[in-house]
């Protein structure tokens, strides 16, 4: 798993669920309503690695969280291999991934006013 130590991730802006057809091989961004459902999944997508690699990562993540029985799934999205999990646990998710050195990147805001 060292190799999981130089990879970066970030959380993909929108809500997603299972599409029609098997789970865990296809994927439908959804509209936000606020309302939390059992299908509500979000998605992480590498920073660091493109290509093969990434599917090689990708993979490794997904056998990492398995390891804590946490499902999950990696699928094609906008033509990128993304990890798809279900909102309830994003928290054990990325802390999973921590624990295994994969940096986690925060969106943040800049102050203009100055």
């Amino acid at each position: 798993m060292n190799t999981l130590q130089h990879s970066v991730v970030h959380r993909l802006p929108l809500s997603y669920r299972w599409g029609t057809g098997p789970v865990g091989l296809v994927i439908e961004a959804q509209t936000l309503n606020g309302l939390s459902s059992e299908d509500d999944l979000i998605g992480l997508r590498l920073l660091s690695h493109s290509g093969a690699p990434a599917w090689e990562i990708m993979q490794k993540i997904e056998a990492a969280l398995a390891e804590i029985q946490l499902a999950c799934s990696v699928v094609e999205w906008e033509g990128e291999p993304c990890l798809f999990v279900q909102r309830e646990d994003e928290s054990a998710t990325t802390c999973r991934l921590k624990s295994f050195g994969v940096g986690i990147a925060e969106p943040f805001l800049i102050d203009r006013r100055a």
